[in-house]
Formats: structure tokens, sequence, C-alpha cells
């Protein structure tokens, strides 16, 4: 692959149609990194990279928490090892591999995680991981990013290559709006400001960013001008533009396909609680565990759907 191609905003992609290309890119142009299989290529996107660069995947099978340790020993050789899985087996069931023998030592892992959230749809409950964000910012030392689309995806997986030190990174499942298109700068620990506004703050992640947007176009035909923050960076967050909206807006809605503890919204919290204390609504799973269905149902049933971000926007500038 000789160029990268972005995809035009509006379209509707999967966000690990987004791993797989940037991967097989990123394999044509540097020669230090490696892919960590754990049998779920098809699943998590990157079959691209096993098709096209077979000799830049080591595979372990279904032993992810053998496979989290290796890339501790990996990245010692000097070596980035890019270790993907679903993110209910990488952020839990190899959770104490990453925290011990990867951020504990500050070894230089990307571990990019499919299946989060709502957004992974039939697969259900055991496989919507609601609690990534929580776990994986808990531990010291661990980058977390969580890109709006895909074009912002492939923009992150080269900044994360770049950046030294443990990183995690979601990987959508489901087709998303694209949002941004190829000139979009990203940042990491730099929040977004997609939309400005005086009314309320909308700050969002992932799949949320798109439905903020949508969100704010019915609520300004009602005079409600929203900002709308995409939050791709969840650690470090950018308090910034955090303390700017508290100071600048009535309040500052979160929305997160997440559970709504400890991700976005509890990030967002602990900054206000310290640094400028504002009114708060959070848009997110409310401390439940999902259930199969379609991916553009289960929002609304969740409540994390563009009219939820729309009644919690009009509840704090009644």
């Amino acid at each position: 692959m000789t160029s990268l191609d972005f995809w035009t905003p509006g379209d509707e992609v999967s966000v690990r149609d987004a791993f797989g290309r940037i991967l097989s890119y990123m394999a044509d142009q540097r020669a230090d990194w490696v892919l960590l299989d754990a049998d779920v290529a098809g699943g998590t996107g990157a079959k691209p990279l096993v098709n096209s660069h077979p000799d830049r995947v080591m595979q372990f099978g279904i032993a992810e928490q053998n496979m989290m340790a290796a890339s501790a020993g990996v990245a010692d050789t000097g070596l980035i090892p890019v270790v993907s899985t679903f993110a209910a087996f990488g952020c839990m069931r190899a959770h104490e591999q990453f925290r011990t023998a990867v951020a504990y030592a500050g070894r230089n892992v990307k571990l990019c995680c499919s299946h989060i959230g709502l957004d992974v749809g039939p697969d259900g409950a055991t496989a919507q991981m609601l609690e990534d964000l929580a776990t994986m910012r808990a531990i010291p030392g661990v980058t977390v990013i969580s890109p709006a689309d895909a074009n912002e995806f492939m923009l992150a997986f080269q900044a994360i290559l770049d950046h030294e030190g443990p990183v995690y990174m979601r990987i959508g499942r489901s087709p998303t709006p694209v949002v941004y298109d190829a000139s979009h700068r990203f940042e990491i620990g730099r929040a977004h400001r997609i939309r400005d506004g005086r009314s309320v703050s909308v700050f969002a992640t992932g799949v949320m960013v798109a439905r903020a947007l949508a969100a704010a176009d019915v609520l300004a035909k009602d005079g409600i001008d929203v900002r709308v923050v995409n939050v791709s960076t969840i650690k470090p967050i950018d308090q910034q533009e955090v303390v700017s909206a508290a100071q600048e807006t009535a309040g500052i809605v979160t929305a997160e396909d997440h559970n709504i503890l400890g991700g976005l919204g509890g990030a967002v919290a602990e900054c206000l609680a310290e640094h400028s204390p504002a009114p708060m609504r959070f848009v997110g799973v409310r401390d439940t565990f999902g259930k199969s269905g379609e991916h553009d149902e289960l929002p609304a049933l969740f409540g994390i759907d563009s009219e939820a971000i729309i009644k919690a926007c009009r509840e704090l500038t009644e």
C-alpha cells in the first residue's frame, strides 16, 4: 500500500476496517513494530495485515495472558508490540499481565482492543465491554484513547506508535458515521472542539461523537447553542478544555458507550471537582450489563442515543 486512503465524512464505516487499513499501510512505512494476535484477526479487523504481511504477525492462539506477558519481552527487544484481541480478553482476562509486566515497567506496548461497549451488538453482554475505560484508566502510566471514527483511528494509530509508553486504544466494531476528513490533526492528550457553543457543552467519545453532533443540530432549532467536544484521549484528560467549558457554558454533559462509572464521565467529573465545579449530566450505560441486540437498536434501549443527549442538555439549560 503506497498511500493511505481516508473515508469521506458522512460515510458509515466500522473502525475495525480502519484498523486493517492502517496496519497494512504502516507495515510498509515502518519496520519497528509487530502485531500480536490471539486468533481473532477476523474479528478485530487485523486480517488484511495477516494476508499482506504475515511475517509481521505473531500468533498466540486463544492464550491472551501468555500473549500479554510475551508482549513485554517483545518490547524489550526494541520492537513495538501491537497487541490485538477482544476487549473482554485484553482488558479483563489479561489485566494482571498488562498491569504488572507492561505498565509497571513502563514498557512500550500498544493494546488495541475491539468489541467495546454496546457497539458490539448481537454478541451480547459477555462481549460488550462496558468497563474497559475504567479499568485501564486506573492503571498508572497508561494512556487511554477512544477515537471518534475510522479516520481519526488511523491518525491515532500513527500517534501511538510514536508515543513512548503503554497505550490502550478502542476499536469499534459496528458502522459509525465518519466525522473527520483527512485534514484532521490528532494529538494525544488534546480534546477537539468540533462545534463551538455557549449554552451547554457535550463531551463525547467514540461512537457518541456523531450522536452528540446530531443532538446539537436538533437543539439549535430551539435556540440551544451546544458546544461539542470530542474527547479521544480519555487519559490524560484535556483539563484546559474541561475547565473552559465549565466556565463558559451552563454545564457539561458527558456521552460515552461505557458504564457511567469510571469512564469519560468520571474523568471529567474528577477534573471539575478539583479545578472548576459545574453542573453535570452523564449519558452512558447506567451500571448494568448489556444484552444482545442490533447495534442501532441498543443505544435507545440503554439511553445512550442522541435523544438521551438532547434530554440531558435540556435539563442543564432549563
